[in-house]
């Protein structure tokens, strides 16, 4: 079976909370023990540049995530751990990817409409306190993802946005530049995918309604206690729809005990006692690992340690992977390794496959010769996951799929299956 690539990260602009923990720690902690699946975990420290100005808050986040991963049973040698601003490679791949992403894709991005909208209704320029870090932030979004070809993101569903824009960065470069990256897709979990917080509206720590993970039993508890709920007495009926409260619970809970608070809402129980429950479970979970937090978070030394080692496996991918991607946008030596000219090098070039999309909608590819010339058109495509597999299928079998997909590949005038085999066989190097 084939290895999937799973990434996430956590911006370092705060403490870890509970929407942290079931959005993004946990699903990565459990997908991490897969054999099938390589993972790579995250400290976004640049990205917490774009709204911390604290540098203390930013280091003291950095340790108290990575202590969180830590504790919550991330093994530092099964993944490749690290800290964003340690692989340089990344902010490199950044201004790639801007440079072929449109800019009216950003103009799109949540964060930069919401801001400009504030303004507008504010009366104040649109761009008014708007940095140059927040309108780009999805491209270093992007650049984390396809530096190292994931599969997988893990994201809430206010993320999503940012995963297809890193798959339409992927396709543009590759449509200009050659087969480079892999288009990722968003994994999300239903239940849990954004977590309310207190006061009823997304956890984030921008609206200071967090619950801190690994909070005391006694901090907690009061916490909860303190969730907003409506005026309906003990014995009126209950409403988990829209009730922060249950879908905490929830997100916790297994399918039975989310059904036995779901029957206790409808017969009336009392918001004191539904604290209650929804504290105990909670603390069932997290208590067993409090322990193991308080010991990394008191030796940073041991933390540092990790994520330089995680850093090092981190950038034995990126640094030769950034070299291909260098050479492919033309950052080249003058010279072959041999002294020969820029002239002699370009005859060494081998086919690629482009993909596009078109003004139809469709997803489309096309095979072309090492001196550019056109071999191979397919038709069009609904995704781009379809064009991918089906370039992928001609990669792995060369010429002989062509039989079985004929009605989606056309051959150019002249060409024959032969000429399609050999420069298959030139770009894969079989």
């Amino acid at each position: 079976m084939a290895i999937e690539r799973f990434l996430t990260g956590i911006t370092t602009s705060g403490t870890p909370h509970l929407g942290n923990y079931v959005g993004s720690i946990r699903p990565a902690v459990r997908a991490s023990l897969s054999q099938q699946v390589q993972s790579f975990y995250f400290l976004a420290d640049y990205h917490a540049l774009i709204k911390v100005d604290e540098p203390a808050r930013i280091q003291r986040s950095t340790l108290e995530i990575a202590a969180s991963w830590l504790a919550t049973g991330l093994d530092p040698e099964r993944v490749v751990f690290y800290r964003q601003s340690d692989v340089p490679e990344i902010p490199e791949l950044t201004w790639f990817l801007t440079c072929v992403l449109g800019k009216g894709v950003l103009n799109r991005a949540h964060a930069y409409k919401a801001a400009v909208d504030k303004n507008n209704a504010a009366g104040n320029d649109p761009d008014a306190e708007v940095s140059a870090g927040l309108f780009m932030y999805p491209v270093l979004m992007g650049a984390d993802i396809l530096m190292f070809n994931a599969h997988k993101v893990p994201v809430g569903r206010d993320q999503v946005q940012h995963i297809e824009m890193a798959r339409d960065m992927a396709n543009s470069f590759n449509y200009r530049y050659g087969e480079h990256f892999v288009a990722p897709d968003a994994v999300i979990e239903d239940n849990v995918a954004t977590l309310p917080g207190l006061d009823g509206r997304k956890m984030s720590k921008s609206y200071d309604n967090t619950i801190p993970l690994f909070a005391t039993r006694e901090q907690l508890q009061k916490l909860i206690a303190s969730i907003v709920t409506d005026s309906r007495a003990p014995g009126e009926p209950k409403e988990v729809e829209g009730s922060a409260l249950f879908q905490i619970y929830q997100a916790f809970a297994s399918a039975d005990e989310t059904q036995g608070l779901r029957l206790a809402y409808a017969a009336g129980i009392a918001w004191g006692e539904a604290k209650n429950v929804v504290f105990e479970r909670i603390d069932q979970e997290i208590a067993p690992m409090r322990a193991a937090y308080q010991s990394l978070i008191s030796n940073p030394a041991k933390i540092e340690a990790i994520l330089l080692a995680g850093a090092a496996k981190a950038r034995a991918i990126a640094t030769p992977f950034m070299g291909q991607l260098r050479h492919a946008v033309g950052l080249r030596n003058l010279c072959s390794e041999d002294g020969s000219s820029v002239a002699k090098a370009s005859k060494a070039a081998k086919p690629v496959f482009k993909q596009y999309r078109e003004k139809d909608g469709q997803f489309y590819f096309k095979l072309l010769s090492a001196d550019n010339r056109l071999l191979l058109q397919s038709k069009g495509f609904t995704t781009p996951r379809e064009a991918g597999q089906l370039i992928s299928l001609l990669n792995q079998t060369g010429a002989t799929a062509l039989a079985s997909q004929s009605e989606q590949l056309q051959l150019s005038a002249g060409v024959s299956e032969r000429d399609i085999g050999e420069a298959l066989e030139q770009l894969t190097g079989q």
